[in-house]
């Protein structure tokens, strides 16, 4: 009797190891941000990465990109507003080849993981643009860099103003000859805002 109790344990060791996770967390990798011309085909797509708890990839954990009803949005290489893909032995899955609409604004696509009993879930924001003239997606820049950007323009405005104050404040008080003479004017200054 405990020669089979034995036998059994050892056959079943390999089963009872390989416990699902009790947390699955989703990565968005690659996508988010990113926008498409309408009428386009998504050549990149999405990539995310499933891992438990510890950090450690989750091999096989189906992994659902689902897009909007309506709006901007579009379909998958299957025709399908849902994708389902088994995340790979490094936890990661990607949805590429979506074909959108010709509805432009925002978009997010809902993502889901299962692996047993564990879910989770994301959403990864996209924008779909008809001002775009190349077929190739770019990324937008994240929020804190607009907001960076803001802060430099409002530094160098303050910095030339600055100047501006202590080159008159150290001339002094005029003399005849040099109300007389003509200084050199610069004309309206300009600032460009966009991509360096």
């Amino acid at each position: 009797m405990v020669r089979i109790c034995v036998v059994l344990l050892v056959l079943l060791r390999p089963l009872l190891a390989q416990t699902d996770p009790a947390i699955l967390l989703i990565r968005i990798v690659e996508g988010a941000g990113t926008v498409y011309p309408i009428g386009s085909r998504a050549t990149r797509g999405i990539t995310v990465q499933v891992t438990d708890e510890t950090g450690k990839p989750v091999d096989g954990a189906a992994v659902s990109f689902r897009l909007p009803d309506d709006g901007p949005s579009g379909t998958f290489s299957s025709g399908m507003r849902t994708e389902i893909i088994t995340a790979g032995p490094d936890g990661s899955a990607n949805a590429w080849g979506m074909q959108w609409n010709r509805v432009t604004g925002s978009l997010e696509v809902r993502i889901t993981a299962a692996k047993g009993q564990a879910r989770a879930g994301t959403v990864c924001a996209l924008y779909l643009s008809n001002s775009l003239v190349s077929t190739e997606p770019r990324t937008v820049a994240p929020a804190g860099w607009r907001n960076h950007r803001k802060i430099w323009i409002g530094v160098g405005i303050a910095a030339a103003a600055f100047i501006g104050v202590a080159a008159t404040s150290s001339r002094g008080t005029p003399t005849a000859a040099a109300a007389t003479v003509n200084a050199p004017q610069i004309g309206t200054p300009s600032i460009i805002i966009g991509r360096p």
